[in-house]
């Protein structure tokens, strides 16, 4: 026998189980009877691809077992086991990559219960009703069990076993029954029926309680749907999840003819906390003829809806297909398709029909959606359609672009937006000045994936996407435009000096249409990357060309004015140049950009604010 010790987030979630985190401790069992499920599909999937695996598969089943004297309870299945290496990765060590951050989460919150089965670590929930948990396992690869035993102290004792049956049996040794601290009598065999039908009564496999099968086994997809309950959609979107939230919205399908398929999916009403995890799991699970086949099939769902979760059931594939043919099966693809459409326009139907859970859905997944933007340009109108975003026109509510285009202002031809690190940036921004000035709303958006996504959606109903931070943005009248080329006449001579005295920094020097208070402002070219992007490609590492952007002046600000009448009269000195620095210096502040040497910019700005002493 060998005494190891608990991973250090391992001795923290006991910890927490031990002291009862949860308020409904029924669910360990549903935990382990989840658990007892997945080794059975894994064992009979195994078979397929495996053909000498020694394995017996006859009687796949999950057997529960309650011993009143010793106060025992025994959760065992005869699937695929676990060999002693798996045994000392799965359960002494949490091998997640989100772990440090669940811990995080779990401190700040006080709905524990809805973050520990997104990390899929319900076995420790057996430690809320049990003194001692003692594990027997065996693979069908090895020729010796392993047995587990903790406590839930700092330490846990594994050891070689002679015989251990194929499979996983779980005992845990009671705590008493307590009703102050919601503690049943788990060896009651009217407890355990009601928890095993509650939790568990659509498993696929034979759960047993004194020879007798106490779930119905029956596969809800292809039930009625009037036949369903919603109590029962979301125990089993608990249930293949491992989310503790009951689901946001339940979309089910049917598709017959040449290619039959049922699915049943759904929306979560709260983001995966691995959504934005490198690591992350995406797809539903994929069943041929009821036959569990695949777990996280990627094949059937895109990237950007990887937080969709369900069961797609289709009856003309072969039981031991692989990732890879399904990448390339035209059945599949067809299926992804019709799957993508059905989730869009479901969630188009919840913005009319619900808009308070669509409200919710898109605050929690809305920046994953936005990547379809860029990713499936086959499906790209319907997504814009179901997006919102926050703009100038409320604080609080987001607008969707159609609502936004409903509020366009007469001769308004342009969907005006900027991207930037916050709210409070974009609103400060001198960019927003003329067109706060005429009313016109503008799109803010500061989701790191907005920066892609706005290059690549060039118009929405008809109406041009326009960056207010790049290019020129026309919102003059025609006395308007006359009277700048007069401007830009007088202008040209301090404009040409300024391009040349700032040429390290900016390509060109022009009359800005856009301010209306603020000295000047930076504007990229159309086609350049913003300055948000040019940060990210430079901070994954990629070598870029110093982009130099555009310098815009305000003719009618009295500092502009002053320098345009200064530098008619002594064109050249230095301290013009000071002058034309600090006023670019400025404008990149303005922004939130950062000073090339910010040093000599407080330096040149001290002496200024001296002489004027």
């Amino acid at each position: 026998m060998e005494t190891l010790e608990f991973q250090s987030e391992a001795r923290q979630l006991l910890q927490l189980m031990i002291h009862s985190i949860y308020s409904n401790k029924d669910t360990f069992l549903r935990e382990l009877i989840s658990n007892a499920s997945d080794a059975l599909d894994k064992l009979r999937l195994e078979t397929f691809r495996d053909k000498d695996l020694d394995a017996d598969i006859s009687d796949l089943h999950i057997t529960i077992e309650a011993d009143t004297e010793q106060r025992t309870l025994t959760v065992r299945d005869n699937g695929i086991g676990m060999t002693r290496e798996d045994v000392v990765r799965l359960i002494g060590t949490i091998a997640k990559s989100g772990t440090a951050e669940f811990l995080r989460k779990l401190k700040e919150s006080d709905q524990s219960q809805d973050l520990i089965g997104q990390f899929g670590i319900g076995f420790y929930s057996t430690f809320m009703v049990a003194d001692k948990v003692t594990l027997v396992t065996r693979h069908p690869h090895s020729a010796q069990g392993v047995r587990w035993e903790s406590t839930g102290e700092s330490t846990y004792t594994i050891e070689d076993v002679e015989d251990a049956p194929q499979g996983t049996s779980v005992t845990l040794h009671l705590k008493p029954a307590d009703a102050e601290d919601n503690l049943a009598d788990y060896t009651s065999t009217a407890k355990i029926t009601e928890i095993v039908k509650r939790y568990s009564d659509f498993i696929t496999w034979p759960v047993r309680l004194e020879d007798k099968e106490i779930n119905s086994r029956k596969a809800l997809w292809a039930r009625p749907s009037s036949e369903v309950t919603e109590e029962e959609y979301a125990e089993f979107y608990r249930h293949i999840s491992h989310d503790w939230n009951a689901p946001l919205e339940t979309i089910r399908m049917q598709a017959e003819g040449t290619f039959e398929y049922q699915a049943l999916l759904f929306l979560p009403s709260q983001a995966p906390l691995d959504l934005f995890m490198r690591e992350r799991k995406r797809g539903v699970q994929l069943y041929v003829k009821r036959v569990f086949v695949m777990d996280d099939c990627e094949a059937l769902m895109p990237e950007y809806l990887r937080f969709v979760k369900g069961v797609v059931d289709a009856q003309d594939l072969s039981l031991n297909v692989s990732r890879e043919i399904l990448q390339q099966d035209r059945q599949i693809q067809l299926m992804r398709r019709r799957l993508v459409k059905k989730v869009l326009s479901t969630i188009k139907s919840m913005m009319t029909d619900k808009p308070e859970s669509y409200a919710t859905l898109w605050r929690e997944v809305g920046a994953a959606i936005k990547e379809g933007l860029i990713q499936d340009t086959e499906n790209r109108d319907a997504i814009l359609a179901i997006c919102s975003f926050a703009s100038t026109h409320s604080a609080d509510e987001p607008t969707s672009l159609a609502q936004y285009v409903e509020r366009m202002k007469e001769g308004q031809e342009h969907i005006y937006y900027m991207t930037g690190d916050s709210r409070a940036t974009i609103e400060n921004s001198p960019h927003l000045e003329a067109l706060r000035a005429k009313d016109y709303e503008v799109l803010i958006l500061t989701d790191p994936i907005d920066e892609m996504w706005v290059d690549s959606v060039p118009a929405f109903d008809g109406k041009q996407l326009q960056s207010i931070a790049k290019g020129q943005v026309d919102l003059e009248t025609e006395e308007e435009k006359s009277a700048n080329e007069e401007r830009e006449k007088d202008f040209a001579d301090l404009l040409t000096w300024l391009a040349e005295t700032l040429s390290e920094n900016v390509k060109q020097v022009r009359l800005s249409t856009r301010l209306t208070t603020s000295p000047a402002c930076i504007v990229g070219d159309t086609h350049d990357l913003t300055p948000t992007l040019e940060k990210m490609y430079r901070a994954m590492g990629q070598e870029l060309p110093q982009i130099k952007r555009i310098l815009e002046l305000n003719p009618t600000h009295p500092l502009v004015e002053g320098l345009h009448k200064a530098f008619a009269e002594r064109s050249g000195s230095d301290e013009l140049a000071e002058t034309a620095e600090l006023i670019y210096g400025m404008a990149l502040l303005a922004e939130g950009g950062e000073l090339g040497d910010a040093s000599r910019f407080v330096r040149l700005l001290a002496n200024r604010l001296e002489r004027t002493l």
